[in-house]
């Protein structure tokens, strides 16, 4: 997968401001900025080709940008970005709303519209997530998007809590990705942005029909995750509290090659080797660990994660023990 990462931290102090501002305009948005301490300005970005949108992941000092009509006259690459704020604030104006930004909180911008603001971090560097992809990308009427421009979205419980999350799991792992994963990867992004956009204009019914059933796989796949230590999760738990069928359950899930109920096993085991492996949690029984993920019979769950990794649960710990013990640089045979 193709992917980008700087840090301005090996350039002289004159050149980290101007040479930051000149790639993400090249990279993103072309934008006018300035910084209150140019000299004292640092930042660090990575960009993540996913199949026609771009994954950012940034960093840097306080800083104001703002996108006049000239440059969008200039060049318009006709993008929306979806911005997740996860450290500091800011200002953001846009389509006759001046938005505050805060942490926890999304945003779209629309390079089309003149815009202006600032984002920063009084006690360090301001972090984000960000998410730009072509306009007609999300199958959705654009004056749906076009009421939510600059309008902050805070992320709560639901299918806001899932991008979110998604676009964190993405932060962490895309550097791993190969180019057919992260191309599935861009469209599930782009599946849950649309799910989002739709479910704050309650407009849910406009989503292409795979669109609203992958963003639905991404919220059962979230309510599963928060409780796997629940023994009595099951098909009916789940069905139930996303409003569908069981059977409708069962096909969604068959689509993705895999049954509910071994869906829901594969996440607790996961949980599970986790676990087992983790230093902190040595003195820990085993049982009481797959009893805290949700498996209630020591049997059981010892041939289920003999058969998922080829060891006892017992050799997974011992072995992960001792590869945590070995010098520095020892290869373990």
């Amino acid at each position: 997968m193709r992917s980008l990462e700087w840090d301005t931290r090996g350039l002289s102090a004159q050149d980290r401001f101007p040479f930051w501002h000149e790639t993400m305009s090249q990279m993103l948005v072309s934008t006018w900025a300035t910084s209150d301490d140019p000299d004292g300005f640092h930042a660090s970005a990575r960009i993540f080709d996913l199949g026609g949108l771009a994954f950012s992941a940034m960093s840097h000092r306080t800083l104001r940008a703002s996108r006049p009509m000239k440059l969008i006259r200039q060049a318009d690459p006709e993008v929306f970005q979806l911005h997740l704020l996860l450290r500091g604030d800011g200002q953001m104006n846009q389509a006759g709303r001046d938005a505050p930004m805060q942490a926890g909180n999304l945003i779209i911008i629309d390079s089309s519209r003149p815009y202006r603001g600032w984002r920063g971090a009084d006690d360090g560097l301001a972090e984000s997530l960000i998410v730009q992809f072509p306009r007609s990308a999300l199958g959705v009427r654009s004056d749906m998007i076009d009421r939510l421009v600059a309008a902050p979205i805070p992320v709560q419980a639901g299918i806001t809590g899932v991008l979110a999350g998604h676009l964190r799991h993405l932060a962490d792992n895309a550097e791993h990705l190969t180019r057919q994963n992260a191309e599935a990867l861009g469209v599930v992004t782009l599946d849950l942005i649309a799910a989002v956009c739709a479910h704050q204009s309650e407009a849910t019914a406009a989503l292409r029909p795979e669109a609203r059933r992958r963003a639905l796989l991404s919220l059962i796949h979230e309510f599963v995750r928060q409780r796997l230590g629940d023994p009595d999760l099951d098909a009916e738990m789940i069905a139930a509290a996303h409003q569908i069928s069981v059977r409708y359950l069962y096909k969604i899930f068959q689509e993705q090659g895999v049954s509910v109920a071994g869906w829901i096993r594969r996440c607790r085991l996961e949980q599970c080797h986790r676990d087992l492996a983790d230093p902190r949690q040595s003195s820990q029984p085993i049982q009481a660990i797959a009893a805290r993920w949700g498996f209630g019979d020591a049997a059981t769950f010892s041939r289920n994660f003999r058969a998922a990794y080829g060891m006892s649960p017992r050799d997974h710990r011992c072995l992960a023990a001792i590869a945590g013990t070995a010098p520095e640089g020892t290869a373990m045979n």
